[in-house]
């Protein structure tokens, strides 16, 4: 087993996720098999119980793990299914400690943190480098650790003593380091300034751990004077500092990292059994940054945040962000918790609804445009959500059997789960291929009233995809509309960029016209469709309005 360890200097923030990510990606079209572990120095048994305001979203895994955001950027790039055990904090590393500790397995010994805490990070790491990804039989070869944090940050402390013992447990020829460090340009001066890189190697080089790859971020290209001094300095040669500022896509910097020779590097460093170029899937990535760069097809963005504010209250915020509705090719509200925005968000609805505006709602946004339909189309104007309202008198969306009052922390309907189709008439049945059944991640609470299905079912509203039992329903679709779409599952964290998530396709198809086109055609790009350039107008550009979650 290959190990490459990747922390961060200077700041956090800076694309140590994306740097691991591309790494793994180079190795994978190198014909490796890659895993990946993220290491969270916070002691939060996970990510679950965090706000979005604070550290960013939690991404799900298959089997319900609620993790870093980083890990949706491994899966992603890397086209694999990680487990939650793949996410390591100090939480879970304490925890396991201690409950070895109280079964007795450090009888009569003090338990500290080396070398106790820092065996089991290298016993974890090796152990889960180790599992197998989606059901292959075989290990993988290559397994990229991404450290969280900041190099210096006492919270990390033990977790970087754990890889100063474990580069020689491992050996050095098993055994690599990138340390990604930022290279600001102060506005006042316009100079590139390298002291923040160097202190930072220094720092990490005194904890115990050489970089064999420094990688410079940055807001433009570096200088060539830039990046041999960081080269004397820091005690690396001019190869070992990679340079990769600031581009329009994530999806280049793979191609930024290959131009570089990282792969001819990484064959020397690791001794790893691959060519010096790598294979057609990154000829695939490259095109897919070009297309994403010059193609016609631009989705223009606008963030819609309606909060409960009313005319009276801020008019001028009201009709801004109406104003913005208003020009949408497309909505999406996706999920979110609580009732902030949920007034604004039921208001858009009911536009895109009426004016036959395509609309994707994803869990609570599904959930809201049930409550929608309900009060506007069949008069149950009383119609909310046990969530928002405990007492409803008519509760369309109720809380979920799996809930546990006075602890929030894994106890929502998380992972993969089955959604069977109800129907062969349904646009979204049709976009998944025309399959029986699917299988997408939740993670959620609070689900759509069973008991009245029959009486929403009224008019031309459908719950075409039910749960294996039919009691949960898990995707909604409306008649006589180009495209309104809800589901209850959050098919983005298993989008991938080579294999885009059905339903936010189907949005976008029908935003810009070519929905009924894709679906005559078997739900196919044609080759003009995929590879359009700047002259091509095959596509207007639509623009969707997101409803911010709140």
């Amino acid at each position: 087993m290959k190990y490459i360890l990747v922390t961060g200097g200077v700041i956090s923030g800076i694309g140590k996720g994306i740097i691991a990510s591309s790494i793994g990606t180079i190795l994978k079209s190198c014909g490796l098999r890659v895993t990946a572990i993220k290491i969270d120095p916070y002691i939060n048994i996970d990510a679950g119980t965090f706000s979005p305001y604070e550290h960013g979203e939690v991404f799900v895994l298959n089997d319900g793990g609620e993790v870093d955001l980083d890990l949706g950027n491994y899966e992603r790039f890397l086209d694999i299914n990680l487990y939650k055990d793949n996410n390591i904090t100090t939480g879970k590393i304490y925890q396991h400690v201690i409950n070895k500790e109280r079964r007795g397995d450090y009888l009569g010994k003090t338990v500290q943190v080396v070398p106790h805490i820092t065996d089991a990070v290298q016993e974890w790491v090796m152990n889960q480098a180790m599992v197998p990804v989606d059901g292959h039989k075989e290990e993988p070869q290559i397994c990229v650790i991404e450290l969280g944090g900041t190099i210096g940050d006492i919270e990390g402390m033990p977790f970087v003593e754990a890889f100063r013992q474990f580069q020689f447990k491992a050996k050095r020829e098993n055994f690599c380091n990138i340390h990604v460090s930022l290279v600001p340009q102060p506005s006042a001066t316009g100079e590139q300034k390298t002291k923040p890189t160097q202190n930072s190697v220094r720092a990490l080089r005194g904890l115990g751990l050489s970089p064999d790859l420094i990688v410079c971020r940055s807001s433009t290209p570096i200088e060539m004077a830039v990046k041999e001094k960081i080269s004397m300095f820091c005690h690396v040669n001019p190869e070992q500092v990679i340079c990769i500022h600031d581009v329009s896509s994530t999806y280049r910097v793979p191609v930024l990292l290959e131009e570089q020779g990282i792969i001819k590097y990484f064959k020397e460093r690791l001794d790893l059994p691959i060519g010096d170029s790598a294979s057609s899937l990154l000829s695939k990535w490259r095109n897919m940054a070009d297309r994403v760069f010059c193609c016609s097809l631009k989705i223009l963005d606008d963030s819609i945040d309606l909060e409960q504010t009313t005319e009276v209250e801020d008019p001028v915020k009201f009709h801004e962000a109406w104003q913005k509705l208003c020009k949408a090719d497309g909505v999406l509200v996706p999920g979110g918790f609580g009732i902030r925005g949920t007034l604004g968000k039921l208001q858009a609805i009911s536009w895109a609804r009426s004016r036959k505006i395509p609309f994707l709602g994803v869990c609570l946004g599904m959930q809201l445009a049930v409550i929608e339909f309900a009060r506007n189309c069949l008069n149950l104007k009383d119609a909310d959500s046990t969530e928002f309202e405990p007492n409803a008198r008519v509760p369309v969306v109720i809380d979920m059997p799996e809930h546990n009052p006075g602890n929030l922390g894994g106890t929502m309907r998380l992972g993969i789960r089955r959604t069977v189709f109800k129907t062969e008439n349904s646009i979204l049945r049709k976009l998944y291929g025309d399959v029986p059944f699917i299988e997408e991640r939740h993670r959620h609470r609070y689900e759509v009233n069973p008991s009245l299905i029959s009486q929403l079912e009224q008019k031309d509203l459908s719950f075409v995809g039910q749960d294996v039992d039919g009691e949960r329903m898990e995707i909604i679709e409306l008649a006589n509309h180009p495209y309104f779409v809800g589901v209850q599952f959050h098919p983005e964290f298993s989008s991938r960029p080579m294999k885009p998530s059905p339903p936010y396709l189907g949005l976008l198809l029908a935003a810009t016209g070519n929905l009924n086109a894709y679906l005559l055609q078997g739900c196919k790009l044609s080759s003009s469709d995929r590879y359009s350039d700047a002259s091509d107008d095959s596509f207007s550009e639509p623009r969707l309005a997101e409803l911010e979650i709140s």
